[in-house]
């Protein structure tokens, strides 16, 4: 069944890969198209929708949800000096009288580069890991081009704990995950028994575990642990540290889980966003990144936490972000860490969209038609149901 995307991922000398894709409308109807694999080899627990996975750079895009839930609250801006919610002043040191905002932040437009270690051990502080200039771009002031940096969303987070008084984990539980009805956690802590117990282990290409092999009980240390290698969380300070439940990427949700998710945002906002946020989330501005993550066509347009594929920017020649290959416009974000590729995307036009994830793919593959992955095409191919026959992921090899 899943000999295509074994071959994908050429990780033939290992257990195939687990992938996951459903397909949610407008209507609220949630269609499980792909489920294969298995979520743990040694338990031989086969893959399910409802299984959460560590779902990588999606978890920004689920942060700035509950930062415009703030912004609605009056609690948080995104176009005013973070500093204010930070409680200690914030400067790009290239341009120590400008300041940065949420806004810059959640856009990947503050000047912070991902030259030093952002998963920061516990009881380490924010404050002195950004006064290292190894943390800046010289080149980029706050405001200014964008440049993917994973670093920016620690001192997202702790903005959040700054405003909320609670930590990020927990405060995305009370804004986020509770409000939609979703069993998902930062790092852990705040999932259920029975989501911890479906954990979704990683593998990558070369079939070794990575990330999640949990066999049913929580991590004993939900964060870096301490540079002494102790996992005391009195260590972890509010508004100081940010980084220790992984907002830039530590999400673990389900496919599932990431559908409900879609589904309000094709009901505008149901009773969760006000209009005003969406239309700021969903703002693109065309970007082509020269440095970092992102180059060679894959982000050709990103608003704030939030990317599109498809749509007018395919009319400049260096974009190669049509993943489904139909040239549509849909919005969402991707994810790519530890052998797992994925995404959630909505076709506002359509009123129907695409959440998925797939494990085992080799760093740095590349598809015959975008600049996504060669197992992720085949994947939304097979979710969209463009691939006939027996198996939905049984195509030939393609990419490198």
């Amino acid at each position: 069944m899943l000999a295509g995307l074994a071959l994908l991922t050429l990780a033939a000398a290992s257990p195939p890969p687990a992938a996951v894709a459903v397909h949610f409308d407008r209507d609220g109807k949630i269609e499980t198209r792909v489920a294969e694999g298995l979520a743990d080899r040694a338990a031989g627990r086969a893959v399910t929708p409802d299984d959460p996975v560590r779902i990588a750079s999606i978890s920004k895009l689920v942060v700035a949800l509950g930062v415009l839930r703030l912004v609605e609250q009056r609690r948080l801006d995104l176009d005013r000096d973070v500093s204010d919610y930070l409680g200690w002043r914030l400067r790009h040191p290239g341009w120590p009288d400008r300041p940065l905002t949420l806004g810059d932040l959640l856009g990947h437009r503050s000047g912070l580069a991902d030259n030093v270690d952002y998963a920061l051990p516990l009881g380490a502080d924010l404050e002195t890991v950004l006064r290292d200039p190894a943390a800046w771009d010289p080149a980029r002031p706050p405001g200014g081009d964008f440049a993917y940096a994973n670093l920016n969303y620690p001192v997202v987070a702790a903005a959040i704990e700054g405003a909320t008084g609670e930590r990020f984990d927990r405060a995305m539980a009370r804004l986020v995950f509770r409000p939609l009805g979703i069993d998902a956690c930062f790092n852990w802590p705040t999932c259920s028994d029975a989501a911890v117990s479906r954990a979704v282990t990683l593998y990558g290409a070369d079939g070794a575990v990575v990330r999640d092999d949990l066999k049913g009980v929580r991590p004993a240390c939900p964060v870096v642990p301490a540079a002494d290698g102790g996992c005391d969380l009195d260590l972890y300070r509010l508004g100081r540290h940010g980084a220790g439940f992984s907002p830039q990427g530590g999400l673990r949700i389900s496919a599932n889980g990431l559908a409900r998710i879609g589904i309000m945002l094709l009901r505008r906002g149901e009773d969760f966003l006000k209009p005003e946020s969406l239309a700021r989330l969903e703002a693109m501005a065309r970007v082509r990144p020269t440095s970092g993550e992102g180059t060679g066509g894959f982000f050709c347009e990103y608003g704030i936490a939030m990317h599109s594929t498809g749509g007018p920017a395919l009319a400049d020649p260096a974009c190669r972000d049509d993943l489904f290959g139909d040239g549509r416009l849909r919005l969402g974000h991707s994810g790519d860490a530890y052998g797992l590729r994925s995404g959630i995307w909505f076709d506002l036009e359509g009123g129907d969209g695409i959440a998925y994830f797939v494990t085992q793919v080799p760093e740095g593959q590349k598809g015959t038609r975008s600049a996504y992955s060669a197992a992720e095409e085949v994947l939304v191919d097979a979710a969209l149901r463009r691939t006939a026959g027996a198996s939905p992921l049984a195509s030939p090899a393609h990419g490198h």
